[in-house]
């Protein structure tokens, strides 16, 4: 389980990602990060163990799911592109920081694509 010290750091992290913004639309303990209004995490932190959503690759996602147990589909959200992480200590620090980067960029392609003309 994450210290209360790691919790803070994820939470500076999710929010220094450039441009992201963080709202609190549907209760005060689900934090909600975006990037040009596309959410990139999910971030509950009412319940004893952290709950945090990220988008991921369909590859990424079948691997992460496979070899950790606190990685499941992400929870009332698309399953094909997102993933939830019960953080109990199966991921360190370091690997959660870099699947918020990679959720993140997702994110921001999300973002482009949907910003181009329709053709």
């Amino acid at each position: 389980m994450l210290s209360v010290k790691e919790q803070k750091s994820v939470e500076r992290y999710l929010k220094s990602r450039k441009k992201a913004s963080m709202s609190l639309p549907h209760t005060k303990t689900l934090q909600v990060y975006s990037v040009a209004g596309v959410p990139f995490a999910y971030l509950e932190t009412g319940k004893q163990l952290l709950r945090l959503s990220l988008r991921a690759d369909s590859e990424l996602s079948r691997v992460l799911r496979e070899r950790y147990e606190e990685v499941s589909p992400g929870q009332k959200l698309d399953p094909k592109v997102w993933n939830t992480i019960i953080i109990s200590g199966q991921l360190d620090l370091s690997e959660i920081l870099a699947l918020i980067d990679h959720s993140y960029i997702l994110a921001t392609q999300v973002a482009k694509d949907s910003k181009l003309p329709a053709s």
